[in-house]
């Protein structure tokens, strides 16, 4: 088998993919300061969430059609919000303090995931 990136699978030579792998590490090392008492509630969530964004990413990736790769990538942009709420939650809660690494790195993901759809929707087969 060849090294580098022709032996990659698709959704591994995606920039949005590996912009949301970094993503869940950062949100599993931001939840492990979460008390105790939130391990099976917001720390569990959050993880969940970070977690489907790249799955769903993949998942699309490995779909044969256009449609189908539209809506994992719009499951992960909805995974994508729905963690930014549960972060902005533990902020409120003083869990954690404002984290700017996870605001940009969210922002960021969020563009991305974002110009791909419009790209696939227009019919460009941006992978």
């Amino acid at each position: 088998m060849e090294n580098g990136e022709s032996s990659k699978r698709p959704h591994e030579r995606l920039d949005v993919w590996r912009d949301s792998m970094s993503l869940v590490e950062l949100v599993y090392r931001l939840s492990r300061s979460f008390p105790d008492s939130e391990r099976f509630g917001l720390v569990s969530q959050a993880r969940r969430s970070a977690v489907s964004i790249p799955s769903n990413i993949a998942e699309g990736a490995a779909r044969r059609s256009t449609a189908e790769y539209l809506r994992f990538l719009s499951i992960a942009r909805g995974s994508l919000s729905e963690l930014d709420t549960q972060i902005q939650i533990a902020t409120r809660l003083g869990y954690i303090e404002g984290s700017s690494e996870f605001e940009q790195c969210t922002n960021v993901l969020f563009a991305r995931i974002t110009a791909l759809m419009n790209a696939l929707d227009k019919g460009g087969n941006s992978r």
